[in-house]
Order: structure tokens, then C-alpha cells, then sequence
């Protein structure tokens, strides 16, 4: 039985990296003593599998990962059972198990949500929302993308499906696919790079908002519907 879980991490734990998380986890379920299921072989471990990994200094109420069990009692069981054990930056949001045939929470990826704030003494250009919405609202937007095996160029606007400028935040739901993942820093740097405007370091806030499979016609839900 393959159950989904859905998180949220915020605050201190935001400084953790991925692999961190995943060994925090996996002693959570140890402690929450849930019947997880183990691989086979000279050195089995937990069968568990995270969706997107989150970046480091990012907060977000929209994490995945699936595991399998060997046995289940129910989802508000679970759930409470995992809450009981988490620290504070964590809180398990929703628990749902799977049905035969889903596919797991990594492969089905498609999209992710973010809110991007900027850093409270930063000083923007007067008219820079203005210039971001010209940006956004370009036929091609061509950018060279760094990737494992060099670089190469992409058109950034096919990444970008849905751009908002909310009060001094940016909205932005982007493509999350694995071979084609765009960050929400990328895109603002391009920007700010296209309009000569030099960032200071670190300048944004990134909140992941929701991350999201494509249904079979086409439109987004989220990992958990």
C-alpha cells in the first residue's frame, strides 16, 4: 500500500537541505511507529519517495513524499501519529493512501506554486511592476539555463504559466517537470538582469505554495486533490 503525505515546512528548518529532511523523516516514522515497508537486500531501508526538493532557505506548505506499508488504520490516524513527533518548522498537513496504479509523487510532478517577497530594505525601481508584467507578457522570452550538462537555451516563457504581481510580491506557478524545472529565482534574476537592475545577495523570500500533477485533460491539481 503506497500512502502520500503532505507537509509543510517553515521557520528554522527552512536552513535544512533535502537530504537532511529525508533522515529526519525517516526517523519520524520510526518514532510515529508506522508500519512502513522496507526494500530488500544487503541493506534495506525505508521505501519512501519525496516529490520535489525544496531549496534550501525556502519555506513552503506544499511538500510531498510517498511511502509504502506494510499495514494502514486510517489517514486522521496517521496523520496525528506523524504530528505527535514533529518539531516545530514541520506540521503534516494531509495523508492520503493511493489507489492501485498512482504513480509515485517524484514521476508526477508537473508544476509548482510560489510567492516571492523581496527583502523589506531593498529599494526597487519605481516602475519595476510595471516592467515585470511587459516581461512576462513577451511572445519568446530566450535565456540561457544552466544545466547538470553544460547549458543551453530555452524559451523561459513556455516555464512560466501564470505570473501575478500581489501588493510588493510576485505570484508565479511555473513548470516543476523533471526535465524541465524552472525556479522562481531564475526567473526574477532574468528579469532584473533584462532591465539592468543589479540584486543584492538574497534578496527574495520564496514561499512554495503548492506543488501539482497534470490530470489526464491537461489542467493541474495538486498532488494531494
Amino acid at each position: 500500500m503506497k500512502v502520500r503525505i503532505k507537509f509543510a515546512k517553515y521557520g528554522a528548518v527552512k536552513f535544512i537541505g533535502h537530504l537532511d529532511v529525508m533522515r529526519y523523516f525517516q526517523k519520524a516514522i520510526r518514532r510515529a511507529e508506522i508500519d512502513i515497508a522496507y526494500s530488500e537486500g544487503f541493506s534495506p531501508h525505508q521505501i519512501m519517495s519525496f516529490a520535489s526538493p525544496l531549496s534550501v532557505g525556502h519555506t513552503s506548505e506544499g511538500e510531498y513524499f510517498d511511502i509504502e506499508v506494510n499495514s494502514f488504520t486510517t489517514e486522521e490516524d496517521v496523520q496525528k501519529r506523524l504530528q505527535s513527533v514533529m518539531v516545530e518548522g514541520f506540521d503534516i498537513l494531509k495523508v492520503k493512501l493511493l489507489s492501485e496504479g498512482e504513480g509515485n509523487a517524484m514521476a508526477s510532478v508537473a508544476a509548482a506554486s510560489y510567492l516571492v517577497s523581496f527583502k523589506k530594505e531593498m529599494s526597487l525601481p519605481r516602475d519595476w511592476k510595471e516592467h515585470l508584467l511587459a516581461f512576462y507578457n513577451q511572445k519568446r522570452i530566450p535565456v540561457v539555463k544552466k544545466t547538470k550538462k553544460g547549458e543551453k537555451e530555452i524559451d523561459l516563457k513556455e516555464g512560466i504559466y501564470q505570473l501575478e504581481i500581489e501588493e510588493d510580491a510576485v505570484y508565479l506557478l511555473l513548470d516543476a517537470g523533471s526535465g524541465s524545472n524552472i525556479k522562481p529565482g531564475f526567473v526574477l534574476e532574468t528579469f532584473f538582469n533584462m532591465i539592468s537592475f543589479t540584486l543584492p545577495e538574497f534578496p527574495f523570500h520564496v514561499h512554495r505554495i503548492e506543488t501539482y500533477k497534470r490530470k489526464v485533460d491537461g489542467s493541474l491539481s495538486a498532488l494531494i486533490s
